[in-house]
């Protein structure tokens, strides 16, 4: 082999392993993570905080003044429907309603002494019917004096008047038995109000007056709430607040129980927003409530109000823009290439794309590295 060959040979080889050693070292180079999209269910969610509130809490109040003689329930007690609460004394009540009963029954007697006088009078007046209508013939006859027909007809119209007095009397006591009835019903339906029944199942969560303490007609005993309708108060921001709707499901977090997320609903949407805070009120439902349950305690919501089935997902905070377009970094042939993106939908951690394959190498962006440019070169 000539000495030329061979020179140019050698220059070959050093220029190749020039090129090489210039790409490897001289041009500069970054070294950044990478990421694949994935195939999955998103769900667009709005956050909210709040607290443990009811749509059912019942103020069980005197319907009479009074002193309270007992109160057989306290605050963290569950209570039937139908359960004694509370007993008001009613003084001389009972008292009134043992004579009202004997005046009932002093008129009922009475109203039956009377029924049987009249119908004595009926008989007497069968009788005098038949005399003064025989004497009536007898008369026509001149079989009788006139003295004796008069006295038969005087019989006979004095009996008829006395029963039409003792019907009269019969009416009256009628009317009298009723009135006495009635007056038995009103004092006790009166007596009934100095005991307090429970109006539902429920739980006592207030305790607000004591045994012995003299209370007045609708003041407040008790607190009931009916643990059907427990729910969550929340407070959502207007902004995120419009795709919220009824019927929508949610994730409630306990301040209590933050390791537990449980399943609930949102049941109602306040009408009025507040104006000072700017927020509005979303009640959210459980759909099993938890027990014990603690009302005002804190809580935080986490409602769906939509949801994307088997889209492509990538992490939300690769999501960059540029020229007021949504785009990624992607890794193409050892360079950074942008690459624009259809946002199907985002939430804070995850955001549904269209126009990326899965296969697609993803830049992540490093805040502690030069940022990211077209045609950098990436290893």
């Amino acid at each position: 082999m000539s000495k030329n060959v061979k020179y140019i040979i050698a220059i070959v080889l050093v220029l190749l392993a020039g090129t090489v050693l210039y790409n490897k070292v001289f041009i500069p180079k970054h070294t950044f993570k990478t990421v694949h999209p994935t195939k999955g269910d998103l769900n667009k969610n709005v956050f909210g905080i709040g607290e443990v509130g009811a749509k059912n809490i019942y103020a069980i109040t005197a319907q009479t003044g009074g002193k309270i003689m007992q109160i057989t329930t306290d605050e963290g007690k569950w209570v039937k429907k139908g359960d004694l609460l509370v007993v008001i004394d009613s003084v001389d009540l009972p008292k009134l309603i043992e004579e009202a009963k004997m005046s009932v029954y002093k008129a009922k007697s009475e109203l039956q002494a009377t029924q049987e006088e009249l119908d004595s009078l009926k008989a007497q007046k069968r009788l005098a019917q038949l005399t003064y209508t025989r004497y009536k013939k007898l008369k026509e006859k001149a079989f009788v004096s006139q003295s004796e027909y008069d006295k038969a007809k005087s019989d006979f119209d004095t009996i008829r008047a006395s029963i039409k007095a003792t019907q009269a009397h019969i009416n009256s006591s009628k009317t009298e038995v009723i009135r006495l009835q009635k007056a038995l019903e009103a004092l006790h339906v009166k007596l009934s109000r100095y005991k307090i029944y429970a109006p539902v199942d429920g739980y006592v969560i207030a305790k607000e007056a004591e045994v012995a303490q003299n209370v007045l007609p609708t003041q407040p005993i008790l607190k009931i709430v009916d643990p059907k309708t427990v729910w969550i108060k929340a407070y959502i921001d207007e902004k995120i607040s419009g795709d919220v709707k009824v019927g929508q499901s949610a994730v409630i977090t306990l301040r209590s129980q933050s390791n537990k997320k449980l399943n609930g609903y949102v049941s109602r949407i306040v009408a009025q927003s507040d104006a000072v805070t700017q927020e509005r009120e979303v009640d959210v439902a459980f759909e099993k409530v938890p027990m014990p349950f603690y009302m005002n305690e804190q809580a935080e919501v986490l409602i769906t109000t939509k949801q994307f089935k088997n889209v492509l997902k990538i992490p939300a905070d690769l999501i960059v823009y540029k020229e007021k377009k949504a785009g990624v970094w992607v890794k193409e042939k050892e360079h950074a290439h942008f690459l624009h993106v259809k946002v199907v939908a985002i939430t804070d951690k995850e955001a549904a794309v269209e126009n990326l394959d899965k296969n697609t190498e993803l830049l992540v962006p490093d805040k502690n590295k030069k940022s990211l440019s077209e045609g950098m070169r990436i290893y």
